[in-house]
C-alpha cells in the first residue's frame, strides 16, 4: 500500500449534500480513492416562519446558542442577522469541529467544542454544559433530529428553545450511472453521516441496488448509525474518526479487512 495513497482505486460512495460531498471528493482524490459523489441528502434554509421568528427574538437573552452542525451554523447566522447583531452575552458551543470553524470563521473567536469526541455527547461532558441551571439556551438545528442535548440540559435546569432553521430533504436523482459502476466491481464502499442519510440511500437505489450493498462497506461517524438495520445490510461497518482524515483512515482499514 502506498504510504501517500492509502485508498489507491478504491471506489467511494460520498452521500453527503452536493457541497460538501464535492469538497470531500477532493480530499479522497488526493488519497488515491475514486470517489462517486450520490447526495442522499439535500439542505434547504427553514422558510421565515411565526415559530422560527419567536424563536430568534429570544436571542437577546440567550446565555448559550449550541449549533448542531455546519448547516446549522450556516444558515442559523443567516436567519439570526435579520434580528441585529449578534448579541455579546451569547455565547456559541458548536457539536463537532466542522460546526465550529464553520463559527470561528464567522467571527466566534471562543466556540465551547469537545476536542475529542464530536458529538452531542462529547459536548455534553464539558465543563461549560454542565453547570447550566437557570440558563436560557438556543439549539440551532434543522427540523427534527435526535433530542438529547434538550433533554440532557433540561434535565440540568436549563431553558432551550430550538430555532429550526433548515430542513433535510431526500434529493430526486438517478442512480443507474451509480448502480453500473456498482455492478462492475467499482464499489468499494459508502460514506454516510446519519441514519436519515442512510435511509435515503438505501430508498434511491431501490431494489437493484439494495441487492449490491453486500458487496461493499460503510463507513459512519457514529456506533448509533452502524447498529441501525440497514447498515447489517452491507458486508461490514467501519466507525470513522472525525474529519476526513479520519475517514482515509476508516476506509483504509476497511480496505485491509475486505
Amino acid at each position: 500500500m502506498n504510504a501517500d495513497r492509502p485508498l489507491e482505486g478504491l471506489g467511494v460512495v460520498i452521500t453527503r449534500p452536493r457541497p460538501a460531498a464535492e469538497a470531500l471528493a477532493q480530499e479522497l482524490e488526493r488519497a488515491g480513492a475514486r470517489p462517486f459523489v450520490f447526495p442522499a441528502l439535500a439542505i434547504e434554509p427553514a422558510e421565515p416562519s411565526p415559530a422560527l421568528e419567536a424563536a430568534l427574538s429570544q436571542l437577546s437573552r440567550a446565555d448559550l446558542a449550541i449549533f448542531v452542525s455546519a448547516n446549522a451554523a450556516e444558515h442559523g447566522l443567516a436567519a439570526a442577522r435579520r434580528h441585529g447583531p449578534w448579541p455579546p452575552r451569547c455565547r456559541a458551543a458548536a457539536v463537532g469541529e466542522a460546526t465550529a470553524r464553520a463559527l470561528r470563521n464567522s467571527g466566534f473567536a471562543a466556540v465551547i467544542s469537545p476536542r475529542e469526541r464530536h458529538d452531542s455527547e462529547g459536548l455534553l461532558a464539558l465543563e461549560e454544559l454542565k453547570a447550566v441551571d437557570g440558563r436560557h439556551i438556543l439549539i440551532f438545528r434543522g427540523r427534527g433530529g435526535r433530542e438529547l442535548l434538550r433533554e440532557a440540559l433540561e434535565s440540568r435546569g436549563a431553558q432551550v428553545t430550538y430555532v429550526e432553521c433548515y430542513r433535510r430533504i431526500r434529493p430526486a436523482a438517478d442512480p443507474a450511472a451509480l448502480l453500473g459502476a456498482w455492478s462492475r466491481g467499482e464499489i468499494h464502499a459508502v460514506s454516510v453521516l446519519s441514519a436519515e442519510t442512510l435511509e435515503n440511500f438505501v430508498a434511491m437505489i431501490g431494489a437493484a441496488g439494495a441487492a449490491l450493498l453486500p458487496s461493499a462497506g460503510l463507513v459512519v461517524p457514529h456506533d448509533a448509525i452502524a447498529r441501525h438495520s440497514a447498515a447489517r445490510r452491507f458486508a461490514r461497518v467501519a466507525v470513522t474518526d472525525s474529519g476526513a482524515d479520519g475517514l482515509v483512515r476508516a476506509l483504509a482499514r476497511l480496505r485491509v479487512t475486505t
